[in-house]
């Protein structure tokens, strides 16, 4: 039985089993090493390597910044003045939900966190306004899977070390489509709105946004220290994710108020269990793609990918219908981990910039997020919702095929993913 059947056999058994992916991704990686006779130790050897990176730092980092800003309230003001804006128009609160979403984003890097802390604000609050509770809830899943492509985002930290391409330049390539997707969502609320007759918030006075925005600004600072720290020379992504839970602390502490001692205690062992969960995901995955890639497994995979269709095209279509299916059934990580090695030889034989298809996985597997048997931003808001897997399916199709029309944009026009980098003049 050769290498690459031992692989996908035992990792696909595994997870038909229910096996936690991470598990699966170890366990099928350790089959293959006994099958090809490699020693074990080569096992421990990998992993060290595949974890032992500067650069993975800012995952922890991004992870502690992001519950910090959650625990601090920062959520809950962003909220407030988004809806002290705009919330007065036709699906007002809707519109609000995205843009809390992206706001959110430049803060936690996470999908599932930004569904869930904004999720149980913005949730009930558009059920009371008389939102339907699975368009409600559809919207927060879809809007939190901005979370991974507007920067800082931890997708694109594993891309960025998988790729071996600029983590500094992936950040800023990522807002533009960021923003195009949240405008398709908010298309979407609003066509919906219409033809529903979701009613309106009360308008705001000019007094009542000043006092909201002078009371978010400090959460609203965060991207832009993040971004401009690192834009302007004064340190690097993963410095960056230092900075950002340290401003987080500090807001939280000595601004806001809303940490104490015991809640940052609490913080800390919140943010080291999803950093290792995060990080034993990356060590196993970074096992299992040195075996796909030395055993050649990626090769053959990039050509028979060619030999179906030279036409770009055709190519692009394909790779974005490869990566959907895997959104469904693995997480993002372990998505670019795997697959990264095997389609990025064959996007660069066809001319296509590196980053821009960095940007294009994000994004594909941002629906993923969304997408069940594994769509973790479904869960995640049923269970602020209180209703059904069903339910949620049903609401969430306009707000998916939303989604959809703004990968195919961004996906075969990558200056919208290079544009921005490319007049800041990022390397």
């Amino acid at each position: 039985m050769s290498v690459s059947t031992v692989l996908m056999l035992v990792f696909t058994v595994l997870l038909l089993f229910n096996v936690p992916i991470a598990v699966a991704l170890g366990l099928s990686s350790i089959a293959a090493l006994v099958i090809t006779g490699m020693p074990l130790d080569m096992f421990s050897m990998i992993i060290s390597a595949s974890i032992g990176k500067f650069t993975l730092l800012a995952i922890p980092f991004f992870i502690l910044a992001g519950i910090i800003m959650e625990k601090s309230g920062i959520s809950e003001r962003l909220i407030r003045f988004a809806n002290k804006a705009v919330g007065h128009v036709t699906a007002g609160l809707a519109i609000v939900a995205v843009l809390t979403s992206c706001f959110f984003a430049a803060i936690s890097g996470s999908g599932p966190a930004t569904v869930a802390a904004l999720g149980i604000i913005l949730i009930p609050a558009m059920v009371e306004a008389g939102y339907g509770k699975g368009m409600s809830s559809a919207l927060l899943a879809t809007a939190g899977a901005i979370g991974i492509i507007i920067p800082p985002s931890i997708a694109f930290v594993i891309y960025g070390v998988t790729a071996e391409v600029s983590i500094g330049k992936l950040f800023i390539a990522g807002i533009v489509p960021g923003l195009l997707v949240g405008s398709a969502l908010i298309i979407a609320s609003l066509i919906i709105s219409r033809k529903k007759n979701y009613g309106l918030e009360k308008k705001a006075s000019s007094q009542e946004v000043w006092a909201a925005f002078k009371d978010a600004f400090w959460g609203l600072m965060m991207p832009i220290i993040i971004l401009g720290g690192i834009y302007g020379g004064y340190f690097t992504p993963t410095e960056a994710a230092a900075v950002a839970a340290v401003y987080g602390l500090l807001v939280g502490i000595f601004i806001y108020r809303k940490i104490r001692v015991k809640e940052l205690i609490n913080t800390l062992i919140e943010a080291s269990v999803s950093s290792a969960v995060v990080m034993l995901i990356v060590a196993n995955a970074s096992l299992f793609a040195w075996i796909i890639t030395t055993e050649g497994i990626a090769g053959a995979a990039g050509d028979l990918l060619l030999s179906v269709s030279g036409n770009k095209f055709v190519l692009l279509l394909l790779i974005n219908v490869l990566l959907l299916i895997a959104g469904c059934f693995i997480d993002a990580i372990s998505a670019i981990m795997i697959l990264v090695p095997i389609l990025l030889p064959v996007v660069m034989q066809i001319g296509y910039d590196p980053i821009a298809f960095g940007v294009m996985v994000t994004v594909n597997l941002a629906i993923g997020q969304i997408t069940p048997p594994v769509g973790v931003n479904l869960y995640v808001a049923c269970g602020i919702s209180n209703i059904s897997l069903k339910e949620i399916s049903r609401a969430l199709m306009p707000f998916l095929i939303a989604s959809l029309l703004a990968l195919i944009v961004i996906t075969y026009f990558p200056i919208i993913s290079l544009w921005l980098p490319g007049i800041m003049g990022i390397k």
